[in-house]
């Protein structure tokens, strides 16, 4: 039924980045990312891209790290070094 959309090759591994260079744990993502129903085990697939994240997801995710969504979702576009980076956004809580 037509071709698949394509997907970010590089989304897992940068979620991971943030993850790690945040030092936050799997089980505590969820709440960091203002998400308190998902599964931490959501996490995992995440960033071993079984599965996508949602817009709002990806946009906690931007917002957590001070970048901006398109660098998550850009696979020509490396995060920067330091996190969290200057980019401020102003979402509200979900």
């Amino acid at each position: 039924m037509g071709n698949p959309r394509p997907k970010p090759k590089n989304l897992g591994k940068k979620l991971l980045q943030i993850r790690e260079k945040l030092g936050i744990t799997q089980p505590h993502m969820p709440a960091r990312l203002g998400l308190l129903g998902m599964h931490p085990g959501r996490i995992s697939e995440y960033e071993n891209n079984v599965r996508e994240p949602s817009a709002m997801t990806l946009l906690a995710y931007a917002a957590l790290a001070g970048v901006h969504v398109e660098d998550l979702i850009n696979d020509n576009v490396e995060l920067p070094e330091k996190l969290p980076g200057k980019v401020r956004h102003n979402i509200a809580p979900h």
